[in-house]
């Protein structure tokens, strides 16, 4: 499956907890060979902020000694919003991952263990008050802003939200674009932000092995100013701008050094300043 290829199974009734912090899947599509996303029921007493990850999994393989079996877990952000019923997750699949092994085999009714106690930093909450907000993001990382583009507050607070998104092949790019099209359709958000809060997302999906529409790492673009001119904006200003990375390591680092090049400042939920990097979170 290298093109878009959604593959959802319908929820069956829900099915009794057997499992520690148990949830119940709800639906599973797969997105290419390497990426899926799933979404479980979510317990009655989860608050979270959109933007910040939880700890989900299944139950490791029996110990050959003693039969006893541990969690395995990992962390994962939440990609729905903070509004929403249920919780949705993205991820790869690593054919001899301890985890995503087995978890891209789950399909409705199976069940995860989720622990219900999310913290991150990609939350408004980390970030001081501007007039555009910036979301990098590459591969599965794309799952926080899913969240927070989904959240009313990003747009309360921000005048424009510009989410990059950078994968290597063309149908990595599927989720995310989903969801862009999901939220400038969605009749409900649109009630529930305001009318034409949508107007405000600048999408900017760019590939670095297969062609399309737009080639080229994100960091490449930004230091060749030919992402600004592809938008047509103004070069990042710390006393405007705010910005949110999610990716891999290399990435991350990367962008932090482009980021403080331009003048803006790390920040936490405890130290607000303009930038914030999520550094649990493994692409």
């Amino acid at each position: 499956m290298n093109e878009m290829t959604s593959l959802t199974n319908a929820a069956p009734s829900k099915a009794t907890p057997t499992l520690p912090d148990a949830q119940t899947v709800t639906e599973v599509t797969h997105w290419t060979d390497r990426l899926f996303s799933f979404r479980v029921t979510r317990p009655a007493s989860l608050r979270f902020r959109s933007g910040e990850f939880v700890m989900i999994g299944l139950m490791g393989e029996p110990h050959p000694d003693t039969g006893k079996q541990k969690p395995l877990l990992r962390a994962y952000s939440i990609a729905s919003p903070s509004w929403d019923d249920e919780l949705e997750f993205y991820s790869i699949k690593v054919q001899d991952g301890p985890l995503t092994s087995r978890l891209q085999h789950i399909e409705a009714g199976d069940q995860i263990i989720l622990r219900p106690k999310p913290v991150g930093t990609l939350v408004h909450d980390a970030l001081l008050p501007g007039r555009r907000i910036w979301f990098f993001a590459t591969g599965t990382g794309f799952a926080p802003f899913a969240s927070l583009l989904r959240d009313p507050q990003t747009y309360h607070d921000y005048d424009e939200v510009v989410i990059t998104h950078t994968c290597r092949e063309a149908g990595e790019l599927a989720y995310g674009a989903e969801i862009i099209n999901r939220i400038r359709h969605d009749d409900m958000l649109e009630e529930l932000i305001g009318e034409g809060f949508a107007d405000k997302i600048r999408y900017y999906p760019t590939t670095t092995r297969e062609t399309s529409a737009k080639m080229g790492r994100i960091t490449d673009l930004l230091r060749s100013g030919e992402l600004f001119s592809d938008l047509g904006i103004d070069p990042i200003n710390p006393e405007t701008d705010r910005a949110m990375i999610c990716g891999n390591l290399a990435f991350n680092l990367e962008l932090k050094e482009l980021l403080e090049g331009y003048g803006l400042k790390e920040g936490a939920n405890s130290d607000p300043q303009t930038y914030v990097v999520e550094k649990a979170f493994l692409d």
